[in-house]
């Protein structure tokens, strides 16, 4: 029953019956929150710890119709892995200034279903913020350093005596986290590596093919141990109510958390997917780099010829991270029915059922204020009438979306922006 249950989830997260599009939009959850992102902005929508939910709605850095050449094949993959990136430390610092620290599988009086609809951009309250995210809760809020916000958060006029010291805090954490993330999935593959295999000269084939494998294993088994943590099983939650929300707006259906719940947490364009191909491709690439060769032409040999490794592999990491988003988003992300495409998303999937939850009503509601908020700015920007006919039972315009001359009027996509959830 258990193999049957799995399966049958997997199908759910491919099946196109019903799709009226597919959307740009895309998120990533966070502390008792949901970020949204569309083609011309990004909002949250946090729980506050009067029950209310604190919406911000912020302008994108970058944007198609101004930015061109960011949008070009490999190129976009790029900047779609740094601004994600970027967001994301935004969105979390948002979300670290106004979340409510529930404890795991408690929800307070406050957020039951009888408050749906409470929705504020900024809570009367003074929230308090989670005590176990200091670093996060001392950075000032995403309001005060971005343009676009339609709905600003209150800050204490005592923030602006710290902005200098947290801004340097949050650039340590991103330093720090880069460095991190240099040795836990470059470094230490490769010194695993050597450890097996090893000298690189011997063997190199088999050499990255190991090298490529335990870099997979190390993130696997990196986010297993994290979805081990409290907060981070509630966020896991919060990234299935994103999920769920996405599919009912792609099925045409009001967002509502009634309508939103039926549907699958796994989703096909899933950022978790985009990570598991990037890391596979990785393997490709860093197998066609002429390591040997330009070890020889330097004088490097030993741990001269392991950072001579290493530097090549971060020098490449632009060039996986475009192939990577080609494959799965651009392509496997616009034609999820096809047979080749569910085998090539088939491990992200898997990968989502560590990184996704099933939500409650009052996630839910959090991700449903966020899209909102990024439909709401997309009809702003671009108009019915530029952006074709409203989906059925829908109310709103669905984003790049063009009509089939048919009586039911069937909506396909034409994919934009990546969906970067994590």
């Amino acid at each position: 029953m258990r193999g049957n249950r799995k399966i049958s989830e997997i199908k759910r997260a491919e099946n196109t019956d019903g799709v009226l599009c597919q959307t740009h939009i895309g998120g990533q959850a966070l502390i008792e929150g949901v970020m949204m992102r569309g083609k011309y902005s990004w909002a949250a929508a946090v729980r506050t710890p009067d029950g209310t939910i604190h919406t911000e709605e912020h302008d994108l850095a970058t944007r198609p119709d101004k930015h061109k050449w960011l949008y070009w094949p490999i190129i976009r993959g790029c900047r779609a892995l740094v601004e994600s990136l970027v967001l994301g430390y935004k969105a979390l610092e948002v979300a670290a200034n106004n979340a409510y620290d529930f404890d795991e599988d408690e929800v307070p009086d406050s957020v039951t279903p009888s408050e749906e609809g409470k929705v504020s951009g900024a809570s009367d309250a003074n929230p308090k913020p989670k005590d176990n995210f200091t670093v996060a809760s001392a950075m000032p809020a995403a309001s005060a350093m971005a343009d676009g916000d339609s709905a600003p958060a209150k800050v204490d006029a005592d923030d602006d005596s710290d902005d200098g010291d947290s801004k340097w805090i949050m650039i340590v954490g991103m330093v720090l986290g880069l460095v991190l993330g240099v040795a836990a999935f470059i470094m230490l593959p490769a010194w695993l590596a050597n450890l097996v295999v090893g000298d690189y000269n011997s063997n190199f084939i088999v050499w990255n093919i190991f090298d490529g494998v335990a870099r997979v294993g190390i993130f696997i088994l990196y986010i297993w141990a994290i979805s081990k943590m409290k907060d981070i099983k509630r966020m896991f939650r919060y990234h299935g109510a994103e999920h769920k929300t996405i599919h009912c707006f792609e099925h045409g259906l009001p967002l509502t958390p009634e309508n939103a719940r039926q549907f699958s947490t796994l989703h096909v364009r899933c950022g978790t997917a985009f990570l598991i191909m990037t890391l596979i491709l990785a393997i490709i690439v860093f197998s066609c780099v002429p390591v040997k060769e330009i070890s020889i032409a330097l004088g490097a040999t030993g741990v001269g010829q392991f950072f001579v490794i290493v530097l090549s592999r971060i020098i490449f990491i632009p060039l996986v991270a475009g192939l990577g988003y080609e494959l799965t988003v651009k392509w496997a992300g616009s034609h999820p029915e096809q047979k080749l495409v569910r085998i090539v998303l088939w491990p992200g999937l898997q990968m989502q059922r560590l990184t996704t939850a099933e939500p409650d009503d009052s996630m839910l509601e959090c991700a449903i204020a966020a899209m909102q908020l990024v439909i709401a700015r997309e009809e702003r920007e671009e108009g019915a009438s530029a952006r074709g006919p409203v989906a059925p039972q829908y109310g709103v315009t669905c984003p790049d979306c063009v009509t089939a001359a048919s009586s039911s009027a069937t909506i396909s996509a034409a994919t934009g922006t990546p969906a970067s959830n994590i």
